[in-house]
Formats: structure tokens, C-alpha cells, sequence
């Protein structure tokens, strides 16, 4: 059985959230030929020529703002507590290899490549689901 939380459920936000990103990629990739990948756009703030990084850091700005801008709004920031920092680090560690041995994350797949119709980056989204899904069963019904 499903159980929904009500009290945290944000369909409106999570709407407008997703139009916003999916609106940066489509103007990303119209008005600048790159495709609106986090992983990528990170690496390549270091690695990319010197005339491509600006738009980068840019870009990582604007996320960061984000939560700042919510909140100038009004809105309560969520911040997700009770986890361990040694198992947050983990994870980071773990989702930023993921990313480089995926060749992209789901921002560059599953907003990008599948919006391109592309077939590998649908392989690798229905395997970042697939094991995102797993890996919620595993910690909510095995542990």
C-alpha cells in the first residue's frame, strides 16, 4: 500500500520547479548549442575553454540562489535532516561516480537526451530510476 504525506506533498512547487529547469535547458541549448547537464556544466568549470566558463559559473550561481530566492518569497526552505553526514558524504561520493560512469546525470539525460529523443540517455535515466527505486526499497524495507 501506498502512503502518501500529505503535509509534504507540493505538486504547484514541484510543477514550477520543473518548467524552470526544463525552460533553462530549452534556452541553453537554443541560444547556446550545450546541453543543460549539472555534472558536466561543473566539470567543465574547470576543464572548459576560457570563453565557456562563464556562462558555467553563472549557471552554478543561479542554483545556488535558488533556495535564497524561495526563501526572499516567502517560503519555508525544506532542509532534510536525521541522516548521518558520513552516509550524506557517501552518497555524494557515490551519485558523483555514478554520474561519470553514466556519462551524465539525470539533469543532462533525463531533462536533455530524452527531450532529443536521444536512446542512450533513455538507458540511462530508466537505469537511474531503476536504481533509485531499488535502492528505497532496500533502505525502507530490508534495513
Amino acid at each position: 500500500m501506498i502512503h502518501i504525506d500529505w503535509a509534504s506533498f507540493t505538486p504547484w512547487s514541484a510543477l514550477l520547479g520543473g518548467a524552470l529547469v526544463g525552460g533553462a535547458a530549452a534556452v541553453l541549448v537554443l541560444l547556446n548549442g550545450r546541453v543543460f547537464g549539472i555534472s558536466g556544466l561543473v566539470s567543465g568549470t574547470w576543464t572548459a575553454a576560457r570563453g565557456d566558463r562563464g556562462w558555467r559559473w553563472m549557471a552554478l550561481l543561479g542554483l545556488a540562489a535558488a533556495p535564497w530566492a524561495y526563501r526572499l518569497a516567502g517560503q519555508a526552505v525544506p532542509v532534510p535532516g536525521g541522516q548521518p553526514w558520513l552516509l550524506v558524504v557517501l552518497a555524494g561520493l557515490l551519485v558523483g561516480f555514478g554520474t561519470r560512469l553514466g556519462s551524465g546525470c539525470t539533469s543532462g539525460h533525463g531533462v536533455c537526451g530524452l527531450s532529443r529523443l536521444s536512446p542512450r540517455s533513455l538507458v540511462a535515466t530508466l537505469a537511474f530510476m531503476a536504481s533509485g527505486f531499488l535502492t528505497v526499497f532496500v533502505v525502507r524495507h530490508l534495513l
